[in-house]
């Protein structure tokens, strides 16, 4: 039997704690590291420890699991990461399978999907029970704008944007003609269907995109 080498991140002790003792008894699944926050993950990792699976929780201090699950895109890690949250809205649920995450789950989820989870993410499968997929298949079927649409300048226009710079601040930035910064915000209000800087910046904050 393979042993399935498991990482908790996650900022409540308590929490770290119960999943251990409820994952220890299963012969299969070996906890090698218990982190408290995104940094330390990363840390870990880096130093080439040897794990299969991190079970990410999303809101956790210094480096949360956004960007955790963004950096280990970036360093073309072999650890899947399933997510385990308290947020059930669809939106942070497309936000991580968009971003590499192997699986989701709720942190009220009982043991035996838990340990289901594991299992098939470390045979290289997904799993996004049926409650959270369907959350995820509303969010993103009422949503008209995804972070795919805009080009990577327009995402960085949009930030910088949302930061109050100006057209000519935002042009010095990126180097860029005012005239180029003026198309790239009218192409994104266009995406957006707004008519201006404050319904944009409603918008892309409801959908977690700045």
């Amino acid at each position: 039997m393979n042993e399935i080498k498991l990482i908790i991140a996650d900022d409540h002790e308590l929490f770290r704690i119960g999943l251990a003792e409820l994952l220890k008894k299963h012969e299969d699944i070996k906890i090698v590291r218990s982190v408290a926050d995104g940094f330390e993950l990363m840390e870990v990792i880096k130093s080439k420890l040897e794990a299969d699976i991190v079970l990410l929780d999303l809101t956790m201090p210094n480096m949360d699991g956004f960007e955790v699950l963004k950096e280990l895109k970036n360093i073309n890690s072999n650890i899947k990461p399933i997510v385990i949250s308290m947020h059930s809205v669809g939106n942070y649920i497309a936000k991580c399978a968009k971003m590499g995450a192997y699986g989701y789950l709720l942190k009220n989820t009982d043991e035996s999907e838990l340990v289901f989870a594991i299992r098939t993410v470390y045979k290289g499968k997904k799993h996004f029970g049926t409650d959270i997929s369907e959350k995820m298949i509303d969010f993103m079927s009422t949503q008209s704008v995804s972070e795919n649409i805009l080009s990577n300048k327009e995402t960085k226009v949009l930030e910088l944007i949302s930061k109050g710079l100006t057209t000519k601040e935002i042009a010095s930035q990126l180097f860029l003609s005012t005239r180029t910064i003026e198309t790239h915000r009218t192409n994104i209000l266009k995406k957006f269907e707004v008519k201006n800087t404050a319904e944009l910046i409603k918008k892309a904050t409801e959908i977690n995109l700045i």
